[in-house]
């Protein structure tokens, strides 16, 4: 079992974190879809990334940069996505060698799974 703390920020290992949704555990809210979606990246999980992407604007293929960093996340703020909510919205920053991505995700429910719908970049 792994001992290390999930890359997606919180104390818990990976495996009772972000390990536990990309093994097919449905993530109970927008921000911990949204933390494992990260966590993905960090993994090269492409797999798990197109899962847990709306069918709508669900890419065929995604092609990851094995040599991209990710070097950590912060959680800015939330907007409903919770398990009484059908959409709710994550803004978040997240840091990579040489920069960092400032965006704001939309997620909705999907049989009853949350799913990654789009997002806008913020300055």
């Amino acid at each position: 079992m792994t001992t290390r703390t999930c890359p997606c920020g919180r104390p818990e290992s990976y495996d009772a974190c972000c390990g536990r949704y990309h093994a097919g555990a449905a993530a109970p809210s927008a921000e911990a879809l949204m933390r494992s979606r990260y966590s993905a990246f960090v993994k090269g999980d492409a797999g798990y990334l197109l899962r847990t992407w709306h069918p709508r604007t669900r890419p065929v293929r995604l092609d990851l940069d094995p040599g991209m960093k990710w070097t950590g996340l912060e959680v800015l703020g939330t907007t409903d996505g919770s398990a009484f909510h059908i959409t709710g919205t994550v803004t978040y920053r997240a840091s990579y060698r040489g920069g960092s991505l400032h965006e704001r995700s939309r997620f909705e429910r999907v049989d009853g799974a949350w799913v990654y719908v789009d997002g806008d970049f913020l300055a």
